[in-house]
This record gives C-alpha cells, sequence and structure tokens, in this order.
C-alpha cells in the first residue's frame, strides 16, 4: 500500500514499550550486578592478608610489583615462554603430519585399513590430554619436553585428522574423478588434488586447533616442563616468595592473552578471506 512505511524486520516482531522497557531494566540490572562485582574485586585485592603468618600489603601495592625492575625476571620470563612456543611449535607440525596420516587412512577405500584407523584415532581422541602426557611420560624415558609434545601431537593430530576427513568429504566427487581420469591413482588424487583444496578449506578451523593445542601446554607443569606457568607460578614463585604471586599470575595471564587472542585473530582473518572468495 501506498504510503505505508515498509517494516525492517521480517522474521520477527519489534518488541513493544512494555518488552523495551524490561530489556533497559534487565539491562541497568545486569550493569549494577556487574558493577559491584568488580569493585568488590577490587577493594578485596587491595586489602592487606595474612600469608603464612606473614601481613602482606594489597596487591596493588607498588612493593609487590618492584620485581619487575629486575632484568633477570623478565629473562627467567622470557624463557618460559620461549619453551612454551617451542613445545606448541614442534607439536603443531607433528600434529598436522599426523592429522595428514590419520585422514589418509581413515578415507582409505580398504575396509582392513580404515576400520583399525578409526579405532586408534578414536582411542586418541577419547583420551585426555593429560593422561596421554603422564602415559608417555611413565612408559619410557623421553624426558617431560617431549612428554608434552607426543601427547599434544597425538591428541591434537587425531582432531585434525577429523577435521581433515570432513574437508575431503565436503569435497565434489567431481574432483577425485577428475584426478582419476587423468589416470593418477588414488593416493596421487588425494595427495595433488583432494587435500590442497581440503586443507585451505578447512585451515580456519585448524588454526583454531593450534590454538588450543598452544593453552594445552600449561598442562606441562604437572609432568614437570618448565613452560610458562610452572617457571613463573612455580619456581619463581618459590625463589621470590609469595609477595609476588599475583603481580606474576597478572603477567603470565597477560602473556596469554596476547599469544592466543593473537592466532584467535589470525584464524578470523583467514576465515573471512576464505568466506569473501
Amino acid at each position: 500500500m501506498a504510503g505505508r512505511p515498509v517494516s525492517s524486520s521480517v522474521l520477527f516482531d519489534a518488541p513493544g514499550p512494555k518488552a523495551r522497557r524490561r530489556s533497559l531494566i534487565f539491562s541497568i540490572v545486569a550493569l549494577v550486578i556487574i558493577a559491584a562485582l568488580l569493585i568488590w574485586a577490587i577493594f578485596t585485592l587491595a586489602a592487606p592478608r595474612l600469608s603464612s603468618g606473614v601481613k602482606l600489603p594489597g596487591s596493588f601495592d607498588p612493593s609487590r610489583w618492584n620485581i619487575f625492575e629486575d632484568p633477570k625476571v623478565w629473562r627467567d620470563i622470557g624463557l618460559g615462554v620461549l619453551a612454551t612456543l617451542r613445545a606448541a611449535a614442534v607439536a603443531a607440525v607433528m600434529a598436522l603430519v599426523i592429522g595428514i596420516g590419520f585422514s589418509t587412512l581413515r578415507t582409505s577405500v580398504s575396509a582392513w585399513v580404515r576400520i583399525p584407523t578409526t579405532v586408534v584415532l578414536e582411542f586418541f581422541r577419547g583420551m585426555p590430554v593429560l593422561l596421554l602426557m603422564l602415559f608417555i611420560l611413565l612408559a619410557s624415558s623421553v624426558g617431560a619436553f617431549w612428554a608434552v609434545v607426543l601427547g599434544l601431537a597425538l591428541y591434537n593430530g587425531a582432531i585434525i585428522g577429523e577435521i581433515l576427513r570432513a574437508g575431503l568429504a565436503a569435497l565434489p566427487r567431481g574432483q577425485r574423478e577428475a584426478g582419476l581420469s587423468l589416470g593418477l591413482t588414488r593416493l596421487q588424487t588425494k595427495s595433488f588434488i583432494e587435500f590442497p583444496q581440503a586443507f585451505r578449506q578447512m585451515l580456519p578451523v585448524i588454526v583454531a586447533q593450534l590454538v588450543v593445542l598452544l593453552k594445552d601446554t600449561s598442562l606441562g607443569y604437572i609432568v614437570g616442563y618448565n613452560e610458562i606457568i610452572r617457571t613463573t607460578m612455580n619456581e619463581m614463585v618459590s625463589f621470590h616468595g609469595d609477595r609476588y604471586k599475583f603481580s606474576l599470575f597478572i603477567v603470565t595471564l597477560v602473556i596469554y592473552l596476547g599469544i592466543n587472542l593473537s592466532l584467535s585473530a589470525f584464524a578470523r582473518r583467514l576465515a573471512r578471506k576464505r568466506v569473501s572468495r
């Protein structure tokens, strides 16, 4: 009808005055609760407290942060960060190789290959990463570093294998048929035609899984690997004292957030690029 305004919403009814008022009230109440919790946390952390019979000043007191004036402290923190990144980098490369192997065997036409691979893959997917690290550490003499790396590589390799298998399954059948019609074997077709496309298509998901892998390096704390959390919250706290536990915790948190958020932003950027193509 001429002169009638066209509604911008066709999937739901626009909220009326009562609904808008309720939404405003709920938003204000939620903001007040969040602000109250934030204020409570700040005052709680700022208050002096007893630790092992010793009265410590509040967490924001300068005397609890002066440790970071010492260059040796930053050197030790840097060594912990490097240990974390080293384990994550080696485990990521191994996980990608294992994932490609799992997806290749998992999509085999032979049931004698496909079924045992599925059993092994589900076993690694179902086992907690920490138990896998502990098993490797107890069953062999490879040391804490390789226990962390192999545990992360096997678990995440199984996940990446399923991701790649899903990517292969999503490809049009014509891709495989075109390769076979050119005289390529099934393995050559998968290696040179299907895998590159599946990998490119699932790259954002794979990068997101590698972010999880990086975070799981913190489990190395349990098996004795000196990643960043064990370095700061165990060894440095033991050496410098409980006075600096909160400040070291905050620095460790900021470092982890910086690394993980950077990788997550990279994964989102890859996803947007793939969608825009």
